[in-house]
């Protein structure tokens, strides 16, 4: 009878979602989008999948890995091109920039690479294994956070270019966030949301998606109550409880997303299917607006302090790769 009533919950969760309104499309282009295309700025010879953003706002510089490209681009903002390219890595897929103005790549062959704040040269290097992924700033004492291989986190110090620390996991890390102490880790080929604490090195919780899978990006609300999760098959936007794990809610969302944040009570989530989903973080039965962008264009950056959100869309049909800026101006 317990399974039975397990099975009954998750198709509920699942159906959750059909009791939404359906998401309202929008072209960016359209004067009452919530996010408004200012301009796209070209990224040239650059082919194959792009993956993530990271900023520097000192320099006013965006950085993007350009994953089928084996290279990082350094685009100027204020002039909108492209300044400086970092060549030769082997499938980029996670940036980050320091305090001290530092970059920081993650690659698909296990690599960290450092590189100084002004020409980009590199600093350092580090192996971790194999596919170093995901990568975030530690905001209490500012080390590099990367996930990596069959599953872990490698806690780095920025100064000494060393690992000091590692977490454990079951699998592969994808999005992971962090609230202090607390890690949130999205294990999509083990079908689990870890909760751990990166101090102690440890996993405290694993929260099952269920039917839900492929949950690849995530995010934390800043308040520290919930935590929402996205999942590609089905198609979801889901939230939970960020101390217990408890589906909050769950609805539609666009396919094949990448990223997620949150623009204060809406979420932004960026999807390959060619959509920007912008949605309530309080009302999970409001319909979302599906804001148009371009196939494959499935990783962004949303920079509150620049009121933008920065989608990355790969080379497709002679047209080159780009990266469209879109202004939320709230």
């Amino acid at each position: 009878m317990a399974g039975a009533l397990r099975v009954i919950a998750s198709f509920a969760a699942l159906s959750t979602s059909a009791c939404q309104a359906s998401p309202q499309a929008m072209s960016p282009t359209d004067a009452t989008s919530p996010l408004r295309l200012e301009r796209k700025i070209p990224l040239p010879n650059v082919s194959g999948r792009i993956d993530h953003l990271a900023i520097d706002l000192r320099g006013t510089r965006l950085f993007v890995a350009e994953y089928g490209n084996g290279s990082v681009d350094a685009v100027d903002l204020a002039s909108g091109k492209v300044t400086g390219r970092i060549s030769g890595l082997r499938e980029p897929q996670g940036v980050a920039v320091l305090s001290d103005g530092q970059l920081v790549v993650a690659c698909g062959d296990g690599s960290v690479h450092f590189y100084a704040a002004g020409d980009l040269h590199e600093i350092a290097t580090l192996a971790l294994g194999d596919d170093a992924d995901n990568v975030r700033i530690d905001a209490r004492n500012g080390h590099v956070v990367v996930g990596y291989g069959s599953g872990a986190l490698a806690v780095i110090d920025p100064a000494s270019h060393r690992v000091i620390s590692t977490l454990p996991l079951a699998g592969h890390p994808e999005g992971f966030r962090l609230i202090g102490s607390k890690v949130l880790v999205n294990i999509p080929d083990r079908g689990i949301i870890v909760a751990a604490d990166l101090d102690v090195g440890k996993v405290k919780a694993s929260w099952p998606t269920g039917l839900r899978r492929m949950n690849f990006p995530l995010a934390i609300d800043p308040d520290g109550k919930w935590v929402a999760v996205a999942y590609r098959l089905t198609a979801a936007l889901q939230v939970r409880d960020l101390a217990t794990g408890e589906v909050l809610s769950t609805r539609s969302a666009c396919g094949d997303a990448d990223d997620l944040f949150v623009d204060r009570d809406r979420f932004l989530l960026v999807c390959g299917a060619g959509h920007v989903d912008v949605s309530s973080t309080t009302q999970s039965g409001t319909a979302s607006i599906r804001v148009t962008t371009a196939p494959g264009a499935r990783t962004g950056l949303f920079v509150p302090e620049l009121k933008t959100l920065f989608v990355a869309a790969p080379a497709q049909r002679g047209a080159d790769a780009a990266l469209w800026v879109l202004r939320t101006d709230r």
